[in-house]
């Protein structure tokens, strides 16, 4: 019977530590992006933090809210403007804000930013970070460009703290008066989680007995959403030109056609998926065999916060080809880990991957470099660990006031 009583007592304890834990919501849109939050949940619950993961209804929010210690609530939300829709997926958000009475929350994208910071606030939320891991608006015009300016700029004045990617989005963010100084933070380097070392590393994979590639044939490869923002376009007209000076290439996609609003033309698709030297993998849950596969990256994108699979191909040992758009200009040092090109430039793209699948010893030196630069900068035990210090430091700031920077704090002064 002591014994029993002692187990009750013990568990009773647990119950009553765990339920005064600071309780923070992490909300997206997409079931998809819990796929990438796993260290950043892992890391803010060791730092204490009892979580609660929101997003659309998806098994990737239940599988990773299972396997993290978190709690997940699937709220149905609408990528595009609905505004009917909206307002039921504001209203829920509210009502569970209100009744979960959390004492910090996240937000990120510029729907669920929107509506869910906005929610926070009028729910009494203490503290609301919106995390910026992009900034759609870069690639509209017109009306959708000044009504996307208008999302941000209202979720960032209910925030207290906006948190950017990456050092040229937070200055991107800045130019566009989306948010004052006071509110933009940066947490080290960049990197929304930065990248699990161990598992991207160099080695051996079956990816291309798989697909049928010949062991000795050079691949380049692709990783993401193929969608127009992408640069997919980009890509393909580059790889045609590739072809003409190394037609035993291979272009591996490692991704999905996207059902955004920039989707790819359905005679571009078609020419994709019948193309003799492309290959389509379709989603992949575990990227890490993909890249040992490829002998280069490319990511022609148009617009990013900070690119991880660009960061996943360097620690795997592979250079990268990527533009000078803002957060993919952080995530290659040019010349040293990888090249950069400008936005929307096939010839430019091209010229950079022959000059790499002809140099094996180039390819070589810049995936070495890449390796240990994201080794040193961007592991996610650091990137996970400065957040949940971030966040720490957070909750003893003055309801109202904005996280204070310091010099010592990493995250407050990013080293390049």
């Amino acid at each position: 019977m002591k014994q029993d009583s002692r187990d009750h007592w013990e568990r009773s304890s647990r119950s009553t530590l765990f339920l005064s834990s600071p309780h923070l919501v992490i909300g997206v849109t997409s079931a998809q992006t819990c796929l990438v939050l796993s260290a950043r949940i892992r890391a803010l619950r060791t730092a204490g933090f009892r979580i609660t993961l929101v997003s659309n209804p998806g098994t990737l929010l239940e599988s990773t809210a299972r396997n993290e210690g978190a709690k997940a609530v699937a709220i149905p939300t609408e990528r595009g403007i609905a505004p009917f829709s909206d307002c039921v997926s504001f209203w829920r958000l509210f009502q569970m804000l209100r009744k979960a009475k959390p004492d910090l929350v996240e937000f990120s994208t510029p729907k669920v930013g929107l509506l869910g910071l906005t929610a926070a606030l009028l729910a009494g939320v203490p503290h609301r970070v919106y995390v910026l891991r992009g900034l759609k608006l870069e690639s509209c015009t017109g009306l959708m460009r000044l009504v996307l300016l208008a999302a941000e700029r209202i979720a960032s004045r209910c925030a207290q703290v906006v948190l950017c990617t990456s050092p040229s989005l937070l200055k991107k963010t800045l130019a566009l008066s989306i948010a004052p100084a006071s509110k933009l933070r940066l947490i080290g380097d960049g990197s929304s989680h930065g990248v699990d070392t161990r598992r991207f590393s160099p080695g051996s994979s079956n990816v291309r007995a798989r697909f049928g590639i010949h062991p000795d044939a050079m691949v380049i490869g692709f990783v993401g959403r193929m969608t127009l923002d992408k640069g997919v376009p980009d890509l393909i007209a580059a790889f045609e030109r590739i072809l003409e000076e190394k037609p035993q290439s291979y272009l591996l996609l490692v991704g999905w056609f996207d059902q955004s609003e920039d989707i790819l033309d359905p005679a571009l698709r078609r020419r994709i998926t019948r193309h003799p030297r492309v290959v389509c993998s379709g989603f992949v849950a575990d990227t890490a065999p993909y890249y040992r596969a490829m002998d280069l990256l490319i990511l022609p994108t148009a617009r990013e916060g900070f690119p991880n699979v660009v960061l996943e191909a360097s620690s795997s040992g592979i250079p990268v080809i990527t533009t000078y758009s803002t957060g993919a200009c952080d995530s290659v040092r040019d010349g040293i880990t990888g090249y950069l090109v400008p936005v929307r430039d096939p010839e430019a793209i091209c010229k950079s991957a022959v000059r790499l699948l002809g140099d094996a010893r180039e390819r070589r030196r810049l995936g070495e470099a890449g390796r240990a630069w994201v080794q040193q900068r961007f592991a996610d035990r650091r990137v996970a660990g400065l957040t949940g210090e971030f966040y720490s430091n957070l909750l003893r700031t003055e309801v109202g006031n904005t996280v204070k920077q310091s010099p010592a704090m990493d995250w407050a002064a990013p080293s390049r």
